[in-house]
């Protein structure tokens, strides 16, 4: 029996292509996936990687063999496919790696209505239906169709925002020469938004820096875009296009915690009393926000499935993560970091200020950004901080996930394992970036000892 533990994450499917996963593997798990959902048929998009559509196409030679019928969208970002799962009201399949390096390759899979799949609602099923091999269906094979979503997507984005009354914004959009240069030139067509354009050309081997707008060194280029041009806002997306990161007009990111507050407080707007989530590495300034709008902010662990799952239980509004993930319910409680960027030059066009003026109120504290350690045994690593943390007065401890130490003068920080790689991962939050810097190199120094 394979063992695919390496593989099967806790909410996709990513490994390196011809070591990890190969079009064999790829159409088990479409059978599988096929039998797990049933009829009629499953939604399939994939990303600009060279051996995305081979996959993609291995995959719904799985789904058919099972009966089951294939809308294939074609080239898609992530929340596309969400978008098509929600429409159709069909099961999906992602092929993307999203921010990881060309070598990789994966699967984002979600049930009717972009209703997420992870270890604890389907993935662990499909993996060891995968590792035991089960054989094919007797029956008539399911048949592929193509349908092009790209058109109702973009529309369906702008009824959720009106940008009608905007004033004219130029703005900078750095696609990584991921699917954001796919999706942007519709989804902006018709708005009162001039659009620089930069690496929009697909190409999977990220020729001009990785698509992964969490590392600050991606982020060089459109800083540096936004100066020269006087743009009144940047644009970064990922590789799927999934997540957006935005920089003011002075070429300064603003933190993911800052858009999830402003989008928290626009959505509250239309909805009082409203549920948010926000995962526990964002900033506590977003539930004391959320609450002094009138919301309830609910905490949870990091990654869509389980954010997704939290929404639907508490019929959440809207959700934010630290990673620049946004979910709406208007959205099938779906991830879309363009309809966070829309919401975002949307409040920003209402008004005459500069960006870096309306995102201030929502930046109340200090923090590291996510500081990733290679070590060579990641729980060795966290006992030790709890140890070493757990002792002192005053200090809490919190496993929700990962370790989170909260200190008696409101400082705190995460420390956990990454989903998607071998690293360990920090985030520190303070009253200023002295005690942030004194409190991450403390903590780094038993990480790393």
């Amino acid at each position: 029996m394979r063992d695919l533990s390496g593989v099967f994450k806790a909410y996709d499917v990513r490994g390196v292509v011809g070591e990890q996963i190969d079009a064999e593997l790829v159409r088990a798990t479409g059978a599988a996936f096929a039998r797990l959902v049933g009829g009629p048929a499953v939604v399939i998009g994939h990303d600009m990687r060279d051996s995305s559509p081979g996959l993609a196409a291995a995959f719904a030679e799985g789904v058919t063999a099972q009966g089951v019928d294939v809308v294939a969208i074609g080239l898609a970002s992530t929340d596309m496919l969400y978008f098509a799962s929600g429409k159709l009201d069909l099961p999906g399949a992602m092929f993307t790696a999203s921010h990881n390096p060309a070598k990789y390759n994966g699967i984002k899979l979600c049930r009717a209505g972009a209703a997420p799949v992870g270890q604890d609602s389907g993935l662990a099923q499909v993996r060891a239906d995968v590792e035991a091999g089960t054989p094919d269906a007797d029956g008539p094979q399911g048949k592929v169709t193509e349908q092009d979503m790209l058109a109702d997507y973009a529309a369906y984005l702008r009824t959720l925002v009106d940008l009608s009354g905007s004033r004219p914004l130029r703005i900078v959009v750095d696609a990584g020469n991921g699917m954001g240069g796919h999706t942007v030139p519709s989804v902006f067509d018709g708005l009162p938004i001039d659009v620089t354009p930069m690496y929009f050309e697909l190409d999977g081997t990220f020729p001009n820096h990785e698509a992964n707008p969490l590392d600050p060194k991606n982020l060089v280029d459109l800083q540096a875009k936004v100066r020269e041009t006087g743009a009144d806002a940047g644009v970064a997306f990922d590789g799927d296009a999934d997540r957006c990161f935005i920089i003011d007009e002075r070429g300064e990111a603003v933190s993911p915690s800052a858009i999830t507050a402003l989008v928290a407080v626009r959505e509250l707007a239309k909805d009082p009393g409203g549920t948010i989530i926000h995962n526990l590495i964002t900033s506590r300034a977003v539930p004391e926000i959320v609450r002094e709008h009138g919301g309830v902010p609910v905490r949870t662990r990091v990654g869509h499935s389980f954010i997704k799952e939290e929404m639907a239980r508490t019929g959440a509004i809207f959700g934010g993560e630290h990673s620049a993930h946004y979910y709406f319910r208007d959205f099938w409680r779906a991830d879309t970091g363009m309809l966070a960027a829309l919401h975002v030059l949307a409040a920003l066009g209402e008004q005459d200020g500069p960006l870096s003026e309306l995102t201030r109120d929502y930046a109340r504290y200090a923090a590291s950004g996510e500081i990733n350690s290679t070590v060579a045994d990641q729980q060795d690593r966290i006992d030790a901080i709890k140890a070493e943390f757990g002792s002192r007065d005053g200090v809490e401890l919190d496993e929700l996930d990962g370790l989170t130490v909260a200190l008696p003068d409101g400082s705190w920080f995460n420390l956990r394992a990454s989903n998607t790689e071998p690293l360990l991962r920090l985030n520190v939050e303070a009253g200023d970036d002295a005690a942030v810097a004194a409190l991450r190199d403390e903590v780094l120094a038993i990480v790393r000892a």
